[in-house]
């Protein structure tokens, strides 16, 4: 892979990551219907992303990154969403695995040189934590990792690996050991070097195509301190579900404001004959708008919120913290295929269709998966019991 040289690496990082952002979305943009078209990879868009150096965006700067936060890895979900929302996703997916090596492997040199790696090459981090023995749940394992001195192997059967055979790397969660319950769980960071895949099912979905989510069976021998130092216990709460739903939800409201800008444009072309609030459709596009507006606002103030909790990890793993971050995955995918569905009203059969300029077909279909990634379903029943413990407020702002 080619590298940029130090002036290079300057020029690119004086400009903030939310700007080099526009230049992604806007090859994401050029590519996104042959991506959605094509089940394929969207390598236009992380060729441009490598380019401009925002795969490193969450590293400290004294690593090689920008020391951008949270609040600005979802502000990119969100731009690259409203350009190509396979492109977005795997670019969020990405972010949960930096947010993880950042948080809970700083003890470990092999992880911080691994840090470095990633900044100089840009290298695009993959996760695998779904078994098909386990039925799509994450927390509970069946393959284990297994030591021989200062060396140790796994072999895990993933049903969903999302591209996976193009990442340069991927975590695994597994059992600490074979003895081990399968909830007693590590993450273990390999390269591409470290690993074979056996592909065991296609990706041909409705939506969210280009993620290239295939499933393999994965064989890996790398070094035993590869595995992350932190248990799987502290890493899902205070990392993978915050950051997980945090950047999901700016993907989902970056697909609903692509779709929205379509409505808006197709609504101003029909009221050029007369005002907009006779447009078909101009009521659809203010209940679009008026969704997506506090869409953006609800996933803003959790994202401050996790910033601000994140200085002291046993806030993260509290329980309205916890409950407010699954439910805010919950929101934020029934209001983002709400905002589409508005937006698809007002632009009528334009929209209906999967040609045209005011087209919402891929936005939809994008969307749709929001409320099966992790179903809804499971969020809320697992949540109910917990938030009986909750009273209900008695003031707005308590």
């Amino acid at each position: 892979m080619k590298t940029l040289d130090a002036p290079d690496i300057a020029a690119v990082r004086s400009e903030h990551p939310s700007v080099r952002a526009r230049f992604v979305a806007a090859t994401a943009s050029e590519h996104a219907a042959e991506v959605d078209r094509d089940s394929r990879f969207p390598r236009e868009t992380f060729a441009a992303a490598r380019q401009h150096r925002l795969l490193s965006m969450l590293v400290p700067t004294e690593l090689g990154g920008d020391g951008a936060s949270v609040s600005d890895a979802v502000d990119v979900c969100y731009m690259l969403g409203m350009a190509c929302g396979s492109s977005a996703m795997i670019f969020a997916m990405h972010q949960i695995q930096v947010v993880i090596l950042l948080r809970h492997a700083k003890n470990s040199p092999w992880h911080q040189q691994l840090l470095k790696r990633l900044c100089d090459e840009q290298l695009l981090l993959a996760s695998s934590t779904t078994e098909n023995q386990m039925g799509g749940a994450v927390r509970a394992s069946v393959c284990a990792v297994e030591r021989d001195g200062p060396r140790m192997s796994l072999v895990k059967t993933a049903t969903v690996m999302s591209y996976g055979a193009e990442a340069d790397g991927v975590l695994v969660t597994a059992r600490r050991t074979p003895d081990s319950q399968p909830s007693d769980q590590v993450l273990v960071t390999l390269l591409k070097d470290d690993y074979e895949l056996e592909k065991i099912k296609e990706w041909d979905t409705m939506g969210m195509r280009g993620t290239c989510s295939t499933g393999f069976t994965l064989r890996a021998s790398a070094a035993a301190d590869q595995v992350i130092p932190e248990s799987y216990e502290r890493i899902h709460p205070q990392s993978m579900v915050p950051i997980a739903h945090l950047t999901w939800s700016g993907v989902w409201s970056g697909i609903a404001a692509g779709a929205v800008a379509h409505a808006r444009r197709f609504v101003r072309k029909g009221a050029a004959q007369g005002s907009a609030a006779q447009a078909p459709g101009a009521s659809h596009l203010t209940r679009a708008m008026m969704l997506l507006r506090a869409l953006r606002g609800s996933i803003a103030a959790a994202a401050a919120g996790y910033e601000s909790a994140a200085v002291e990890p046993e806030r993260l793993e509290a329980m309205d913290f916890q409950a407010g971050m699954n439910l805010l995955k919950v929101n934020s995918s029934e209001t983002a295929i709400a905002t589409v569905l508005h937006a698809l009203q007002a632009c009528g059969l334009s929209g209906y269709r999967n040609d045209g300029e005011f087209s919402v077909a891929r936005n939809l279909r994008d969307v749709l998966s929001s409320s099966i990634m992790i179903n809804n379903e499971r969020i809320l029943a697992g949540a109910a019991s917990s938030l009986l413990l909750f009273e209900v407020p008695a003031r707005l702002r308590d």
